[in-house]
């Protein structure tokens, strides 16, 4: 009833949907319930109740779970069977509400309240969350611990365990995107303008939480420290104390428990490692789009303005925050009258895109090295393509690494005869076509940067 059905969707088997709009490609079915809500493009709704919700495209939900509150799931999702999420009327108000960044993942059973927000890609193990989250690291891994009575966090779960799922849904959501008609740029990449800001806000968290720590633990020390300061020196220089010490962060849990965050060095370093990669990435593709030959081109085509600006998740697309407040200023002021005015605002906004990302990842770059690349030499340019492929090695080795817990977990294995039937069921990972593609991507950036050195007459520093 009262509804908008995009093309190419599908509607079956005992459905209730009233006043919604469904984008292109996507399907409710086995007695879905969607109310006041929008669903995105090449998103699944199966088994569930879902009431007052945003949910933006590529959202993958079935089984029994429910969305008691109004909620904002910003795509690439995943929710388990049996979640509830925004367990309702706990307040003296209306109901509050819960916001998902992109690659919102969480386990069997997760029960949250209402308000609650968390980064891109994090993952919530199973558990009753008794109080409201706020989640400002990504890619991290929350798990309620009972038996301490306390939260926890894993910063950088999906890069240090899980790279694997990470890479390929990346890939996935691509090839999966059945629109007819791709009018709107949606983004699928895992390092984009909205999760580069959210790591490097991460890293300044944990470098005051790691100081903090550190501080406590030695009355010695004088009092006058700057803890920010203080962590971020200790994290660089591997300080192994932090290895063992518990690492407090404030203001994760509304209650008086600890949030405790785990495996902060190796967290961090990743962290570091992958924002390095992000901007060495637009490095290397500014260097072949603009076919630069020597350093001097190279600066000549570095952008004069690098800046890290705010974006915003609208529907899947990524806009700047900047424009996207233009255009409702424009709205209310009655300079955009017409629908077609806004779809040609996203069109517009998609089209230039691709330059803006670029200028965002290089902007990252200078900001996590401290090098200015309109000045950049030829010795900082050889350092960074060393660590573009070591890197990229790194990267493509954990992909495979976390590929075979598959394969060779013993508890997995159990339910084979053996070997043989394994890989029939599973297939040889040895003719994975995404472990081949990560090779072959491997191999051709490696010929890339080879390239690039013979151009600029580059040696490869020494071992």
């Amino acid at each position: 009833m009262n509804g908008i059905v995009g093309f190419g969707c599908r509607i079956f088997y005992g459905v209730k949907a009233v006043r919604f709009i469904m984008a292109s490609h996507s399907q409710l079915k086995y007695g879905a319930r969607l109310i006041n809500s929008y669903l995105g493009n090449n998103a699944t709704i199966s088994c569930c109740e879902v009431l007052n919700s945003l949910i933006f495209p590529s959202h993958e939900q079935h089984h029994n779970n429910s969305f008691l509150c109004a909620a904002l799931v910003m795509g690439q999702s995943n929710i388990a069977a049996g979640a509830t999420i925004g367990s309702n009327h706990n307040s003296r108000g209306a109901d509050g509400e819960i916001i998902m960044g992109r690659g919102f993942w969480p386990g069997l059973c997760v029960s949250l309240k209402h308000n609650s927000r968390f980064a891109s890609f994090c993952i919530v193990t199973k558990g009753d969350y008794p109080a409201e989250l706020d989640i400002p690291i990504p890619f991290s891994l929350v798990h309620h611990d009972v038996v301490n009575d306390r939260i926890t966090i894993l910063p950088g779960y999906w890069f240090l365990y899980n790279m694997y799922a990470l890479a390929r849904n990346a890939a996935k959501y691509n090839d999966r995107d059945q629109r007819t008609e791709k009018i709107q740029l949606l983004e699928f990449d895992y390092l984009a303008p909205d999760t580069a800001p959210e790591l490097l806000h991460a890293l300044q968290l944990i470098e005051t939480a790691t100081g903090k720590a550190l501080l406590a633990a030695d009355p010695s020390l004088p009092t006058t420290i700057e803890p920010h300061a203080f962590g971020k020196q200790a994290l660089l220089s591997n300080n192994e104390k932090i290895q063992s010490l518990p690492i407090p962060l404030e203001g994760i849990e509304n209650s008086k428990r600890k949030v405790v965050l785990l495996k902060v060095l190796p967290a961090y370093q990743i962290f570091c490692e992958m924002l390095l990669w992000y901007g060495i990435r637009a490095l290397i593709g500014l260097i072949k789009e603009k076919d630069c030959k020597n350093i001097g081109q190279l600066k000549k085509a570095i952008p004069t303005k690098l800046t890290i600006e705010n974006y915003i998740n609208v529907g899947g697309q990524l806009i700047k925050q900047q424009a996207l407040d233009s255009l409702l200023q424009k709205l209310r002021t009655g300079k955009v009258k017409s629908w077609n005015a806004i779809h040609d605002f996203y069109e517009q906004q998609g089209n230039v895109y691709a330059h803006q990302k670029q200028i965002n990842a290089l902007a990252v770059l200078e900001t996590l090295t401290g090098i200015r690349l309109a000045n950049i030499t030829g010795k900082e340019l050889n350092q960074l393509l060393s660590q573009a492929e070591q890197i990229q090695l790194s990267i493509n080795n954990r992909i495979r690494q976390s590929r075979m817990k598959d394969y060779e977990n013993e508890f997995r294995k159990m339910v084979y005869a053996n070997e043989a039937e394994m890989k029939a069921v599973l297939g040889d990972p040895e003719q994975n076509t995404f472990l081949l593609q990560q090779q072959k991507e491997t191999l051709q950036l490696k010929k890339t940067i080879q390239q690039i050195r013979k151009q600029f007459v580059l040696q490869p520093p020494k071992k």
